[in-house]
C-alpha cells in the first residue's frame, strides 16, 4: 500500500508564510523517509487540498493521510475538512483517507512555547 501524507494549512496572503508551510511538509518528507509528502491550503495558497490529493493520486498512492496544520478544532475544521475529505473520496473511489487531529493538545506543544519562552528573555 502506497500512502501519501498532505499538511493542510489555511494559507495565506504573504506567500512567504505558504512557503513556510512547504518548507514543514518537505521536513516531514525528509524526517520520516515519506516518499510522497504536499503541503496544501484551504485558501490563499496553491495546491489547494483537492489539486494536492488528485496529483497523489495520480502517482498511485491508495491511502491518503491529511494532517492539519491548524493549532485547534476549529471552524475550517469542523465545517470545511469534511465537505473537502468527501468530494475527494467520491473522486478517487477506492483512496482511502484518514485525518489527523490538529495539533491542540499535543505534549511537544508546551515545550515549543518553552523554547520560544527561553529564546525571548533569560528567566
Amino acid at each position: 500500500m502506497s500512502t501519501g501524507i498532505i499538511v493542510f494549512a489555511h494559507g495565506s496572503r504573504v506567500e512567504s508564510a505558504n512557503e513556510s508551510v512547504r518548507a514543514v511538509a518537505a521536513g516531514l518528507a525528509r524526517a520520516g523517509g515519506f516518499c510522497h509528502v504536499e503541503a496544501a491550503f484551504l485558501e490563499l495558497g496553491q495546491p489547494d487540498l483537492e489539486t494536492a490529493a488528485d496529483k497523489l493520486a495520480r502517482l498511485g498512492v491508495n491511502r491518503l493521510v491529511v494532517v492539519p496544520y491548524f493549532l485547534t478544532l476549529g471552524l475550517h475544521m469542523e465545517r470545511d475538512l469534511p465537505v473537502l475529505i468527501e468530494k475527494i473520496s467520491c473522486k478517487h473511489n477506492g483512496l482511502q483517507i484518514a485525518v489527523t487531529t490538529p495539533l491542540e493538545g499535543h505534549a511537544g506543544l508546551v515545550e515549543i512555547l518553552l523554547d520560544r519562552v527561553r529564546s525571548a528573555s533569560p528567566l
